[in-house]
């Protein structure tokens, strides 16, 4: 299964040292390894842009910006957007709310049937009203509730 990748993984592996990760962190860390060494990552370009922003030092940039030009654009359409609206629009009714950015995460994934990688307690609150594919990882859990606190 293909799997698109959230911006908080990604700083996990790329903008982190491994030394300073948790035992949980390191685990996603070697599943994002295990899944971008079988092909099925997928960096959409608001991912990459949240990547690489905010960083301080032109080294790290290029770094960064080094590994994300591995990973092709996903390209999105009128579709995508649309979806995502819809995605907003039902979390919203059902109490959840969200950013922008996020339901179009939902929506890139819901309408190619892709799994998330994230560490994004958000996301399992999405899943309550959207039937997104979380792959496991820490917080994102579906025994939690609004207001829990991550694990970490």
């Amino acid at each position: 299964m293909i799997v698109l990748v959230d911006t908080c993984v990604w700083s996990l592996a790329l903008r982190r040292s491994n030394r300073n990760l948790s035992p949980e962190e390191s685990s996603v860390v070697a599943l994002l390894s295990e899944v971008v060494l079988e092909g099925r990552a997928r960096m959409p370009g608001v991912v990459r842009q949240e990547l690489l922003s905010g960083v301080r030092h032109q080294a790290q940039f290029e770094t960064l910006l080094a590994a994300t030009r591995a990973f092709d654009d996903v390209p999105l359409t009128a579709a995508d957007y649309e979806e995502a609206a819809i995605c907003d629009n039902l979390s919203r009714a059902g109490g959840i709310s969200g950013s922008t950015t996020d339901f179009l995460l939902c929506s890139i994934a819901l309408r190619r049937q892709w799994a998330i990688l994230t560490v994004d307690k958000d996301f399992a609150h999405y899943g309550r009203k959207l039937d997104l594919q979380i792959l496991p990882g820490y917080p994102a859990t579906s025994h939690e509730q609004p207001g829990d606190t991550p694990g970490i």
